[in-house]
């Protein structure tokens, strides 16, 4: 322990003038104020919750290391501690010899005050290596160098001390609450069929949960790895927790999440979803069925005209339908979900196709029906103007009546016989026309 030198003997440097009286004291009540803060701060260091789970724990790597320098600091701390109260006890006993102390006791103190006369032993003297310089048996301070040197190793001390306490504080709660999150994701992702080795999702869960048993083994065993020093900052404990890889695992379970949402957004309306494909399919079936009955119309009663044909039931979607459902049945949820938004977008689409053929097939029956309706129109046009007997308008009426009523209907010889019609009515339709318009113009 620090043992306070003797002054005049001391062979240290000369400590200058000698102190007055009022000088001394001052000195000394300011030397044990500096005496109460530091033995607080030390005790502080002693108590810190950080030091004492430094002590308690299997540590590894840089932390292990930097606690076994800051050890050595802390115990030279206290050495270099009990020197600086040995002194300023010596000298507190010099000062309360007498009220008016004689040139003799102002000289010992100012020795003690100012001299270089505090001896320390060096830590090669308990056996272990010297913390800093050469090796030496003992060393000499002033007490402003000794305090000088206290506050540096405290400073160092609390700094480590600090940094593994805030990596401790943050880091560890926020693992454990990530991982509890993550058994809940497992729990889920269990119950909608995604496991590790039959769904990607579940293999992700499997490497996020080793990640953060890994994480939080080096954050407990080596907490300065995951320190970050605070740029430019000298005070202890400058600096914040390095999260990158927390957050990494934290993203990627966030990421399984939203995917196991989706696959259980499936479960919870799988059935419906189910209808509305087997509704869509329905559809398609009875469209292509009316469409081979309107081919089967087409070819009966249309002659000269290629009329499409039309495929049969998806069969093949029918069968991934009947998957589909297997897969709900067994609460395969992860499989059914691709399957199903696959099969809602064909069911579709197989409609959409199953209405073109209907169109396509049907055509032949709308151009004749088209022929019908402009040929009545034109009659009906005929009578009101009196021309109904005329005997080329019903010539050519009858014509195209029987070839448009008639089956089979050559759909462009009756496209001929009703422009014949046209014509024809046009011709007997364009003089009177013309005529009744002057008619209405000599009345006006």
């Amino acid at each position: 322990m620090g043992v306070a030198g003797s002054f005049p003997s001391f062979a240290g440097r000369p400590p200058g003038p000698v102190m007055g009286r009022d000088e001394a004291d001052r000195t000394l009540a300011r030397l044990g104020a500096e005496h109460e803060a530091i033995e607080t701060s030390l005790f502080a260091l002693e108590e810190h919750a950080g030091r004492r789970l430094l002590e308690g724990a299997t540590l590894a790597g840089v932390t292990k290391e930097r606690w076994a320098s800051t050890q050595q600091s802390i115990t030279l701390l206290w050495r270099y501690f009990d020197a600086y109260a040995a002194t300023l006890a010596s000298a507190r006993e010099i000062r309360a010899r007498r009220r008016y102390p004689g040139r003799s006791d102002m000289v010992a103190l100012t020795g003690l005050l100012r001299g270089d006369g505090v001896t320390v032993a060096s830590q090669g003297a308990g056996g272990a290596g010297p913390l800093t310089g050469p090796a030496r048996l003992s060393e000499r301070f002033t007490l402003e160098e000794l305090v000088a040197r206290m506050n540096d190793l405290y400073a160092h001390a609390l700094d480590m001390v600090l940094a593994s306490d805030s990596v401790w504080s943050a880091l560890p709660a926020r693992i454990d609450l990530l991982a509890a999150e993550l058994r809940r994701t497992f729990s889920l992702a269990h119950s909608v069929g995604v496991r590790p080795g039959e769904h990607p999702a579940g293999d992700d869960l499997e490497s996020i949960a080793g990640e953060l048993t890994a994480l939080r083994a080096q954050v407990v065993a080596d907490p300065l790895a995951f320190w970050t020093p605070g740029p430019g900052s000298s005070a202890p404990g400058g600096g914040r927790p390095d999260t990158a890889r927390y957050d990494r695992a934290a993203r990627a379970l966030e990421e399984v999440r939203r995917e196991i949402e989706a696959v259980l957004a499936v479960r919870q309306d799988a059935e419906q979803r189910l209808l509305q494909v087997r509704d869509l399919l329905s559809r398609a079936n009875r469209t292509l069925a009316e469409a081979r009955l309107a081919r089967g119309e087409v070819l009966a009663k249309i002659a000269a005209s290629e009329v499409p044909a039309v495929s049969g039931p998806p069969t093949v979607l029918q069968e991934r339908l009947a998957t589909a459902a297997s897969y709900r049945r067994h609460a395969q949820w992860n499989r059914l979900s691709p399957l199903l938004e696959s099969l809602e977008r064909e069911a579709e689409e197989e409609l959409m196709r199953a209405r073109e053929s209907l169109t396509s097939v049907t055509e032949p029956l709308a151009v004749r029906a088209e022929l019908r309706g402009r040929l009545d129109a034109y009659r009906a046009k005929v009578v009101r103007h009196g021309l109904a007997e005329e005997p080329v308008l019903i010539q050519r009426y009858d014509a195209a009546r029987r070839m448009l009523w008639s089956a089979p209907c050559d759909l462009r010889v009756a496209g001929q016989a009703v422009l014949r019609y046209q014509q024809a009515a046009a011709d007997l339709l364009t003089p009177r026309d013309r005529g009744e318009y002057d008619g209405q113009g000599e009345t006006s």
